[in-house]
């Protein structure tokens, strides 16, 4: 029997959960998956009691996708150039990390923006997070001319960027007036985030043609896509990141790629209200 599991702190709220049952029960493969609360000061003992126990492996999730990396015997090699971890497989006692937000990323645009061409134009990106690592590296494996990175913290954004090519740093300030001339413009913060503060950005130098995409999905609609869909600018939920970077986490534990359904889809969006 499979066993797997989401790890974060907090993390009642996780959809992973339903997201891999859906997949259990749809290709009946006995297995469970849980969501585990870790507090960071307790991440390597309790990271050593799942492999102790037999667990096939885990997502990992805010805000230990950093910190798990120094606790893994190996990791591959998406997951060293973004430099954050939210999958770990384990074999033999062995852990090995590995990212697929990148890919859950960028099959979400697809999906969502089929016609989307990532090379027409610079993406702004909000946020320097893990998240925003995997935003930006998944970016530019697309052919993403040129990537502006504008975040609360400047110095975090400057780290981002000496690690990653083609990424200019802005000012906070200048978020605004950075929209002019960006095809793509991406939240990867938690600010329009359900208990967060918005995303206070004016959008009136945002081009009609943009996309708007934000890795937030509760609530959905963030105030973000929402004045982005007045303007006229195609808008892409975070609901389809969640659900597209599962997809590999499941197949990296079962050998099974499993596909994101309508009857799935619903499920998890019904949830995320």
């Amino acid at each position: 029997m499979i066993r797997a599991a989401v790890i974060g702190f907090p993390i009642a709220q996780s959809l992973s959960p339903l997201i891999h049952q859906y997949w259990f029960r749809q290709h009946g493969i006995e297995g469970s998956y849980e969501a585990i609360e870790i507090h960071r000061d307790h991440l390597a003992t309790r990271i050593d009691v799942l492999t102790k126990e037999g667990y096939t492996g885990f997502n990992v999730t805010v805000p230990h996708k950093q910190n798990i990396m120094a606790l893994c015997d190996t990791l591959d090699d998406t997951a060293k150039q973004i430099g954050a971890v939210n999958t770990v497989v384990i074999r033999d006692g062995k852990r090995e990390g590995r990212n697929t937000d990148a890919f859950g990323f960028i099959e979400n645009i697809r999906q969502e923006a089929p016609t989307f061409d990532f090379t027409k134009g610079p993406a702004l990106v909000i946020g320097a997070g893990g998240a925003a690592r995997a935003v930006v590296y998944g970016l530019l494996q697309q052919g993403v001319p040129e990537i502006l990175i504008a975040n609360r913290t400047k110095e975090n954004a400057e780290v981002l960027a000496n690690d990653f090519q083609r990424i200019k740093v802005i000012d906070w300030e200048d978020r605004g007036d950075a929209c002019a001339g960006t095809a793509l413009l991406v939240n990867t913060s938690v600010l329009g985030m359900r208990g967060q503060p918005r995303l206070d950005m004016d959008l009136s130098a945002l081009p009609e043609t943009a996309h708007v995409c934000d890795i937030v999905y509760k609530p959905l609609m963030t105030d973000l896509l929402q004045r982005a869909s007045a303007k006229g600018c195609g808008i892409i939920t975070g609901i389809g990141m969640l659900l597209h970077q599962a997809r590999p986490a499941f197949a990296s534990w079962t050998s099974v790629m499993p596909d994101v359904t309508k009857e799935l889809q619903g499920l998890v969006t019904e949830k995320a209200h």
